[in-house]
Order: structure tokens, then sequence, then C-alpha cells
């Protein structure tokens, strides 16, 4: 096929944004038809006049499916199992659809036209050229403007790919123009953006225009993708070498003279350059070259508990005869990422040569790729407020707007592609599979490379690329000066090019009790580099389940719940079910079923956590599978889809606290973990034991400097104490500063027997029990009782309600959780508490914080429940009128 002439600018893959381009973001006005329906060639469709009267309007970024959704086409597919009753939407639940092919019936076999009007001011006499920037096209799209196109889907084809095209000689200037986009669902056979055991996949499989649009003006030579890299020259961090990089492309026909001038943390450099017609360079400044690169005291950046994540301002620019043609200015830090493997072989992260414990979570997008710049925010907010420093991105490569919050606020964030489709069914994979999949790693490189929250990329999951493919990954890499560590897999892969990997991928995913993150020496515990793994399910609220299932409190649970599982391995929740009547006991209600399960959550993520802390720089990184969901799920969350943190998020916080006395199943002992990098001195530990009935057992208390970013057994429980007929272990930890201040506070149900495992049978999925710990007495605790009370106070950045809670029994208070509901017993959220899932000891008292959205104007309420307290709902008063 002959396309008209235009010109393909796949490399230049930043958005542009500069104050010598002018940026109209296209995002309005669209309008979206099936082809199918439409039968109209984009000669036709892309003329002006022609009717889209009957079209579905939508704006741009948006996939198909979301458009529908957004535009009631279709009932919310989130809720119950309305996602079942979508055409073509017919294969079996839990299936991988990624992998299977699009339905006969399905309306996503057809393409889909997207369609909109423009108007420019291009003035082409003085050199200036008109480019259609495409963030993102899933998965193969025809692009046609005033009745002509200017690319097919043999040039449009890679869901990760970006486009810049010049339509400078198709643009009528000052009239109304026409941009048709014709897209192209993924087969099971393409590089889509796609879904796997998490959720289901969306019908169209996100097919559509899911990247940003854009008409960009500017001068004849474009400069794109400028990156600053950084090497300190010694640890003392007082002197740092830049390199400099930028893409240039002349868009016209004749030679081009002018400089290219920079500006790195305000430091000016510049070069004089001459482009041949149509010609692509990159321009390299170096210090050697250019003295004033070698910088003086730079500010690092840092994440942000090592130290302020800085950043700094890089202006680039090329100025020609007629002036500045194009600028870009992006932020970048004076930081350097490194890796090495430890003796025992274990991947360890370095930042500015010091080590850091990677602390993460698995973060996936909307399922519909919708984005919420204040959702955004909000998830950046709660990761921080678990002490978490990492991100990982399995696929699902973020907007810009994601990783410059990660700059700003010190997240560090993993990388790279997706397991489990044909992005690793590489056996199968044609010429055509590897260029788009190059194409699309340059694009997305290219994109990111300059954002200093970036630790590492990954060139594969589950599994390692083959040589052949992960040699053309790592010449790209090498071609775009990707200044970050490259692992080939998330996995223990040993490969030709790369060697070992440093890390692992031995699950668990499902539920473990928690003494297997101390215990275990051979698969998911707490030692090397776990890339992804989890005590599984994550149970939501009521006030939750209530905003997706048709029956929220329906006892046993229905499909409608089941739907909302995983895929996979992880259609049923019978690993977690089972263990929770061996060792707690069966549930009778969906109210006993969801408070025993954010107990077993809480304990879980807490012990995972605390092994990997415990046992640093043996073990060096552990993510958390998942961070968040995709849609409403039952599975692998810290906070459910709806921004609502569960018993696990706490359990998070607690664990992951800076200064941080917790208890080791597998020896016994009370650590403390320092993870910040000041020392602590004159730490006071104190230690209470006691069993059922609140009968004390042990005492001990001891003073510990902690280093920073150490880890330090303080003491360990006597083995006498563990001898007898005790059935669980109430264990309380208080960890003090020099100044009597409380720092951390950690209470354990430990039981007397833990469980023991069947390590033969392992499996990916879990190690399951050859016999179960005891927990039943937590059923039948005494009755506790609680005075409590809650006033409410005006924040600059909303509200804060304050519980005081006391104890005035002679019983223990155990997991004494609070709730924020509007009057009518409607979810808010997100809500951050200083704790919660607490114990309060007989006569002990305490008042939890709890921060409210400032978009929350409704009337208020906090319900306050627990294991052995009665549940009362308390109606906050002002803090002016509680005094």
């Amino acid at each position: 096929m002959v396309l008209t002439k235009g010109i393909l600018l796949a490399l230049f893959a930043v958005p542009f944004a500069a104050s010598a381009a002018t940026v109209t973001p296209l995002r309005d006005g669209w309008r979206l038809q099936s082809a199918c329906v439409a039968k109209a060639d984009g000669a036709t469709i892309s003329a002006p006049g022609f009717a889209t009267r009957d079209w579905l309007k939508t704006s741009v970024p948006s996939t198909v499916f979301a458009a529908q959704t957004a535009d009631n086409v279709y009932p919310d597919p989130y809720f119950g199992m309305n996602l079942r009753n979508v055409p073509g939407v017919s294969y079996p639940i839990g299936a991988n659809f990624s992998n299977l092919p699009m339905p006969g019936d399905s309306p996503y076999r057809c393409g889909w036209w997207y369609r909109t009007e423009f108007k420019a001011s291009a003035d082409a006499s003085h050199d200036q050229r008109l480019w259609l920037h495409f963030g993102g096209i899933n998965y193969r799209g025809d692009i046609w403007v005033n009745g002509q196109r200017i690319a097919d889907e043999t040039t449009v084809a890679g869901a990760y790919r970006t486009y810049d095209f010049d339509v400078t000689d198709f643009v009528k200037s000052g009239e109304t123009n026409v941009l048709a986009v014709e897209t192209f669902a993924p087969s099971e056979k393409n590089l889509g953006i796609n879904w796997v055991d998490w959720n289901p996949c969306p019908p169209d499989k996100d097919m559509g225009l899911w990247g940003n649009v854009d008409l960009v003006q500017t001068g004849p030579v474009t400069l794109r993708s400028p990156l600053a890299v950084t090497h300190f020259t010694d640890e003392s961090l007082s002197a740092a070498d830049l390199t400099v990089y930028a893409e240039l492309r002349n868009a016209t026909a004749h030679s081009v003279r002018g400089v290219v001038q920079g500006t790195a943390a305000g430091v000016h450099f510049e070069e004089p350059v001459e482009l041949a017609p149509n010609e692509d360079r990159e321009v390299i400044f170096t210090p050697e070259q250019f003295p004033q690169l070698h910088i003086r005291n730079p500010m690092p950046w840092w994440p942000y508990q090592m130290g302020e994540p800085h950043l700094e301002h890089l202006d680039m620019k090329f100025v020609g005869h007629d002036g500045t043609a194009d600028e870009q200015d992006v932020e970048f830090g004076f930081r350097e990422m490194t890796s090495e493997l430890t003796v025992t072989g274990a991947r360890l992260f370095r930042i500015n040569g010091k080590p850091l414990l990677i602390r993460g979570a698995g973060w996936s997008q909307d399922m519909l790729l919708r984005t919420n710049e204040r959702r955004l925010q909000d998830q950046f907010r709660m990761v921080r407020d678990m002490h978490l420093n990492t991100i990982r991105l399995e696929g699902k490569l973020e907007t810009e707007e994601f990783f410059h919050l990660a700059d700003e606020q010190g997240i560090l964030v993993m990388l790279g592609w997706c397991c489990c489709d044909h992005w690793e069914h590489w056996s199968s994979w044609t010429a055509e599979d590897l260029t788009i999949a190059t194409a699309s790693l340059r694009a997305q490189l290219l994109r990111l490379r300059h954002h200093a929250s970036l630790l590492v990329w990954l060139n594969g999951s589950d599994n390692a690329p083959p040589a052949n493919v992960e040699s053309a990954y790592l010449k790209v890499e090498a071609e775009m000066h990707w200044p970050n560590p490259i692992l080939a897999s998330a996995s223990s892969t040993v490969t030709i090019n790369s060697g070992l990997s440093g890390v692992k991928m031995s699950g668990p995913y499902d539920y473990v009790e928690p003494s297997y993150w101390s215990v275990d020496q051979h698969y998911g515990g707490g030692f090397g580099f776990n890339t992804e793994t989890s005590p599984g399910p994550a149970i939501p609220s009521l006030a939750s389940r209530k905003k997706f299932l048709t029956d929220p409190d329906a006892w046993p649970p229905t499909a409608d719940w089941s739907f909302h599982n995983g895929g996979g391995k992880f259609t049923n929740l019978k690993v977690f079910d089972d263990a929770m009547a061996a060792i707690y006991s069966a549930p009778h209600s969906a109210a006993e079923y969801e408070r025993m399960a954010e107990t077993m959550e809480y304990d879980s993520e807490r012990a995972m956590f605390e092994a990997y802390s415990k046992n640093k720089y043996v073990s060096t990184g552990i993510i958390q599978w998942m961070l968040n969901n995709a849609w409403p799920s039952m599975i692998w969350h810290l906070y459910d889809y709806y921004l609502d943190p569960g018993a696990g998020y706490y359990g998070t916080k607690k664990a992951c606290e800076p200064l941080h006395v917790q208890y080791a199943y597998d020896d016994r002992s009370v650590v403390v973990v320092n993870s910040t990098y000041h020392a602590a001195e004159g730490l006071h530990v104190k230690v209470d034991v006691h069993g059922l009935g609140w009968r004390p057992l042990y005492s001990a208390e001891a003073t510990v400097n902690a280093s920073s970013d150490s880890s330090i057994r303080v003491l360990t429980l006597p083995d006498s104490l563990y001898i007898g007929p005790e059935r669980i272990f109430f264990i309380d930890l208080m960890l003090s500063d020099a100044a009597g201040r409380r720092i951390s506070r950690n209470f354990y149900w430990v039981p007397g027997t833990l469980t023991s495992f069947d390590w033969e049978a392992t499996q990916y999925t879990n190690t399951p029990p050859l016999r179960y710990e005891d927990l039943s007495a937590l059923t039948h605790l005494p009755l506790a009782e609680l005075q409590s009370s809650a006033e409410i106070a005006e924040k600059p950045h909303g509200r804060e309600i304050r519980v005081h809670l006391e104890n005035t029994s002679k019983e223990l208070a155990f997991q004494i959780h609070g709730e924020v509901q509007t009057a009518s017993g409607e979810l808010v959220a997100p809500v951050l508490w200083s704790d919660n899932w607490i114990e309060l000891t007989p006569g002990e008292d305490t008042t939890l914080a709890a921060e409210i959205p400032d978009d929350v104007t409704d009337a208020l309420t906090v319900k306050i429940e627990s294991w052995n307290v009665q549940p009362v709902t308390l109606t906050p008063k002002t803090a002016a009128a509680a005094h």
C-alpha cells in the first residue's frame, strides 16, 4: 500500500511540552463508532462535513469500552457480574483472555473509529511545522487527516509505541481540519496491554487511543528527550559529573544551522550544529568537553526515607537563524542508581552509593485505563503513609503525572514488561514482534529516562527473554543511555547476556501463616530479593462491598463474590478459607468472615515485611503483590479499589515504620530495626508477655543503640516460656527514645505451637501446612469494655477526627478497628488513621487520628469494632464543642 507522504518520528517519544512549541491537546470533542456500523472509508470519514451525530461522544485518552461505559452503553462493568453480560464476554471465568482470540460475536472484532475536528494556525512559510503526537494506540491504527492517509496499521502497531507525524502539508491553516483514527484491538498474538491473573480483561482488550493526542507547532528542528546522567566522583557526593543527551530532528528538505543550548542546574553549555536535510542526530555534552558540567556541591536527589528528593531543571533548546525552533524543559535529580550481588547472591541496590532495603508493592492501572489526578495523588500519599519506598510496574507503564509524583515525592519505581502473555511467548514471535518490542522499548525509555525515581528496568517478568531478544533489548538500552540497572527478569533465571539476576519470584501468592516468612529458607521467606509475593486474599469492608456486589452481606458468599477473586490458580479462596477455619474458626456470617480475614491479613502482611527487615542485607528487597487493584477485588491489595485501607495496610505500616521493634518467629528474638539513615542512641525496649486470661508470663527491658540503617537483636525470649500448656502468647513490645517518648508499639498473638509446613509440597502459590497452628481461643475472649469519644477538627487540607479510647476493663481489647462512614453508612475513602486494628491492655488508653479527604463534606460517624468489644457508633463533636 502506498501512503500519502508523511514523516514518522517514532523515536521522539517525549510529548511536546515546551515554550518554543505550541501544544494544543486534542482532548475533547471526539466521536466514536464501530467500523462495522460506520461502513465508510477513511477518506470519507476524515472529510469535513461527514455526519457523526449518531456516534458516541467521548474524550481522549479513552479506550473504546471505557467510552461506552462512561456513556452508559453498558451498566457499570465493575458491579456484580455485569461484565459477563457484555457482548463477546464468553470466555471461561478466570481464563487469561489476553491469550485467547476475540470471540466471533464480539463487537470489538471490528475496527473502531475515533474522529475529531480542530483548527490550526501554522505558518509554513517560515519553516514552521505541525505535528500530531500520539501517546499510545492499542493496538493498530489507520490515521487520516482531511481525507489523506498519514499512516496505516503496518506502521502503527504496538500498544507501548508513541508516534509523532509531520502533518504540515495536510493541515489547512485557519480552517476546520478533521483527524480520524481507526483503531484495532490486539489479538492473542500481539504485544498489547494485557491482564493476566490479576483481574478479568475488558472485552475490548483495552483497544483505542489510550494515550494523549496533541497538535504541536514547532520550528524546522525539533529537540526531544533531554537527559542528564549523574556520576558522583566519590562517596562524599561533593562533586558530580553530568553527561547530557538530546535528540534532534531536521524536519525540512534543506540543511539547517543553529546552536544547541542547555542549562542544567543553573550551569550553561552550548554547541553549534549543522543538520543535513531530514537528519536525525543525537547530541552529547560530556564533562570532558564542557568542564562546567563538573558540578561542585550538588544537592542530591534521595528517596524520601534517605533524604530530600531534590529536583533540578534541565532546559535545552535549538536556536536557528529565526530564533528558538524547539525547547524542552524537564526535571532531573543528581542521583546515581547502581546494583550489585551480595556474597549470598542477592541483588542489592544502592542510591548514591548507600544501600537501601527495597520495600514496595506492585501497581495496577484501572482496568479500563481511566485516569484521575486526585486518585493518583491519594495513592502516592498512601504509599508514603505505609512507609513503603518502591512501586513496581509490571507492564502498565503509567502517565507522566505518575512519574512526576514519584520524582517529587521520592518514591522509587521498578518497571518493565508484563508476564504470562505474548510478551513472554518468544517461541512464537515473528520478525514483526521483535521489531515492535524493540520500538516499544525505545519509545518508553526515551519518554521516561530522565526521571529521577527510576530504579531498574526489567526486560522480562516471570521469565527472561531468550538470548536474541535480550541482546536486542540491551542494544536499545545502551543506545538510549538508560542510566539505571537492568535485569533480565523478575525471576532467578540466569541468562547468557546478563548472568545471575540476584532476584527471586518463588511465591507465595496465597495465604501462608505469619511464621512462614521467618522460618522458610528455600522459597519466599525473608532472604534475597523477592520481586513479587503475597499472603494472598484481602477482603474489602462491607462499605466497599456495597459498591460492587449485589449481595455484600451474603453468607455463604455467592457467585458475585467469587467473580471478584483472581484468575488462573486464584479463582477461589480455598487456601485462605481452610486456614481460617482451622486456625480461628469457621465463620457463620459475612461479618465474622470479614473480621477474621482482616486480622489474618494484618498478621501476615506485618510478618512478611518484618522478616525481610530483620534480615537486611541478607534480604535486599520485598515487593508485596499487590499494592492496589485494577477493579474491585477480593485478593492482592493493601487498599482496595475504592482506596479503602484494609488491615493489611496497617500491618504493613506498622512493620515498615522508621524506628521499629518487632518479634521474630524463627528464633523468638526481639529486634529493633532502624530504617532511617541516622543513628538512634539510648533507645529503650520493654517486653511484656501474657497468656490467656491476661496472666503475666514474662517481662524484660533493655537499652540499645541503633546505628543508621540497621537491624539489631536486642534479646531473646527464654525457651522456658514456651514449655507448658499455654495456647497463645500475647507479646507486647514497646520502643521508647532516650527521653521516654514512645516510638513504636507492636502487639502479637503467637500460638504456643507454630504451624509446621509441608515443604516438599510447596507450589508457587503457597506452602501447605502439615499441621495448623491453633488460635481458636481468640474467638472466645472475655468481653472487654471501652470508653470512647470522638471530635472533629478542621485542618489545612481537610478534616481530622480524633478518637479517644480507654479500656476500662480487666480484659485485653483485641483488634480494635475504627471506620469512618457517612451518617447514612456509606464508604468514606481514603481515610488514613494514625494506627488501626490495635490492642488495648487493661486500663490502657490511646487517641487515634483519622485524616478525612478534603472533598468530603458529609456528616460523619465513626464505627468502633473489635473481636471482644461491643460495637459502637460515635458522632464526632466539633473540636471547640468537645472542650
